[in-house]
């Protein structure tokens, strides 16, 4: 039986003013080992909040966090850091790939705080490349590229450390109709090889392609579907945790 990689149960976050807002309001949600998931959700839905939580970049006010079966709420900031080198893979719409390094120089990076060698960063980072299409563009600079390959470079450095979930933040958000439709294939791909991803989107027509999909909606989950073939076990398949809120 697959495992879950990312369980999060009763989650809330709240942001202090006047009033405070409220952005995740009692999320229970879990994704195992395997599944492509997509997470969808309007502007102001709490996306981006819900994926900083999902991927330790900010502590939640409530609740509980787990990745890869680690509790992360009582957590240092350095062992939060260390989880997230480890465990997780980020793909974000802005690419953040840094111009002045080449292609391969960018992907090695994903694995600065590992403790690998130089030369074993280069092997993986060529290796991970060569995975996404793009290992004939190992020696070129970002601007070099398309913004489908820059993309494509930014899954490279998120699977080249084999974490156990990538979290893709809005992949095709920056992107062209064609190039948006290929990076989808390839997180397809990437899936069908065993790696566990979650797609964050606004977008119905992607969220609607992918067998579990989870609605937000003003900080809440109003709908989690995991239809027939998804992971879904049949005492869960229904609420997936339940819906938040009920």
């Amino acid at each position: 039986m697959s495992r879950p990689v990312l369980e999060l149960q009763g989650v809330t976050k709240r942001y202090r003013g006047e009033p405070p807002v409220e952005a995740l309001r009692g999320v229970s949600l879990t994704i195992v080992e395997g599944e492509l998931v997509a997470i969808v959700g309007q502007s102001g839905s709490g996306k981006t909040t819900l994926v900083h939580v999902m991927g330790t970049l900010e502590r939640p006010t409530d609740g509980q966090v787990r990745v890869a079966g680690q509790d992360v709420f009582e957590m240092s900031d350095r062992e939060l850091s260390g989880l997230r080198a480890w465990r997780l893979g980020f793909v974000f719409q802005q690419f953040f790939l840094l111009d002045g390094l080449s292609v391969v120089e960018n992907v090695a990076n994903g694995l600065l705080y590992r403790g690998v060698n130089q030369a074993d960063r280069r092997r993986l980072a060529g290796r991970a490349l060569g995975r996404v299409g793009l290992g004939h563009r190992l020696s070129h600079q970002p601007n070099q590229l398309s913004g489908g390959e820059r993309q494509r470079v930014a899954i490279a450095r998120a699977v080249v450390g084999e974490p156990a979930v990538i979290l893709a933040d809005e992949p095709t958000g920056n992107l062209d109709s064609a190039s948006g439709a290929s990076i989808m294939d390839l997180l397809r791909d990437l899936n069908d090889e065993g790696r566990t991803i979650v797609i964050i989107t606004h977008n119905h027509e992607i969220a609607d392609s992918i067998s579990h999909n989870v609605e937000l909606r003003d900080g809440l989950i109003v709908r989690d579907a995991a239809v027939e073939g998804s992971f879904a076990s049949p005492s869960t398949a229904d609420t997936r945790w339940g819906v938040a809120g009920e």
